[in-house]
């Protein structure tokens, strides 16, 4: 939102950049100093808290295209890079005061203002110079907050700017749901409700949790990126979570009973029929993620595994096996297939 102080504050020098920066190296300068100078990493500095939110206030307006275009023009004046004349004759000193505003706030027509829909007048005084503060006054409003009544402008007031954002959430949390906190550019700290079944990469709209905007206008909404960690035992798959089942050669081979674990601690009982191969999927109905009335299942991939060490017993049954299978190639379909076009 535009205040008079857009007169005195270089929002460009606040976050290190040029005047022509594009909009990546604008963002991509405000996340770096939002890293170093977030109040969680500079507990207790009140420096750090106050360029904090100055960073905050500059990547706002820098980060929006209608709104830079009306700070370099604001600035522009400021610097004295616009002139005003009472209007006067075309092909007088500096340009007119019709023109400067015109263009400021999207007004058509060229020097002296002509076919423009925006017209002014001079205020005080007839022919002399525009009065700044009346100028300002009625550029901004009341109490510095710019005016969408004044100037002739039909728009009504402006909603607030979105806000973005992420955070970091534990693979259980993204799957039952959480409430986070975060902080905001301004000290203060928004609560968010994390639905069940987030996942990773997903943006959540936060209606409300945005910047102010105008008198009588909504605000913005925040834009939360979630991301979500590994973790070490348990994937997903939609709403289906997945696990490496390992089962010994004698429960595959003879079947058995196995118990799987589930995310809420609590196993099930699952069934390896006789003969089962490495890599088959058993499915445990209703074990898996409950997001928007349907609860997924839980996807238990049977892993076999090898014994490294055989007791002399053990290692003469083996030899008892394969003996018994020494006619039977394993690699005999896999190698029909290859040779098919």
């Amino acid at each position: 939102m535009a205040s008079q102080d857009w007169f005195e504050k270089d929002f460009y020098a606040i976050l290190g950049v040029p005047a022509d920066a594009d909009a990546a190296a604008i963002k991509k300068a405000y996340r770096k100093l939002a890293r170093t100078l977030h109040p969680d990493q500079n507990p207790g500095d009140k420096a750090s808290e106050k360029r904090f939110k100055e960073i905050g206030e500059a990547y706002a307006v820098l980060s929006v295209p209608e709104e830079r275009k009306q700070y370099d023009a604001i600035r522009s004046m400021s610097r004295g890079g616009a002139r005003f004349t009472s209007g006067g004759p075309e092909g007088g000193g500096g340009a007119g005061f019709e023109d400067v505003f015109s263009n400021l706030f999207g007004g058509g027509g060229g020097g002296g203002g002509r076919g423009g829909n925006v017209r002014f007048s001079t205020g005080r005084g007839g022919g002399g110079q525009p009065n700044l503060e009346d100028l300002l006054g009625g550029m901004f409003g009341p109490e510095g907050q710019q005016g969408y009544g004044g100037y002739g402008s039909t728009a009504g007031p402006r909603r607030g700017q979105d806000i973005e954002a992420r955070t970091t959430l534990s693979f259980r949390d993204a799957v039952e749901g959480s409430t986070v906190a975060l902080s905001t550019a301004d000290g203060s700290t928004i609560t968010a409700r994390i639905p069940v079944g987030v996942k990773d990469g997903q943006k959540i709209r936060l209606r409300g949790k945005g910047y102010p905007g105008d008198e009588g206008a909504p605000a913005g909404d925040l834009m939360l990126t979630v991301q979500v960690g590994k973790h070490p035992v348990f994937g997903r798959d939609g709403n289906n979570l997945t696990v490496d089942l390992p089962v010994t050669f004698a429960e595959a081979a003879l079947g058995a009973t196995v118990s799987v674990p589930t995310l809420s601690g609590d196993p099930v009982k699952v069934r390896i029929a006789a003969g089962t191969p490495n890599g088959r999927v058993l499915r445990v109905k209703g074990r898996g993620i409950a997001a928007k009335g349907h609860t997924g299942d839980l996807l238990a991939k049977v892993s076999v595994a090898i014994p490294q060490r055989l007791s002399d017993k053990a290692r003469e049954a083996v030899e008892v096996l394969r003996a018994e299978e020494a006619d039977a190639d394993p690699r005999a379909d896999v190698f029909a297939r290859a040779r098919q076009d």
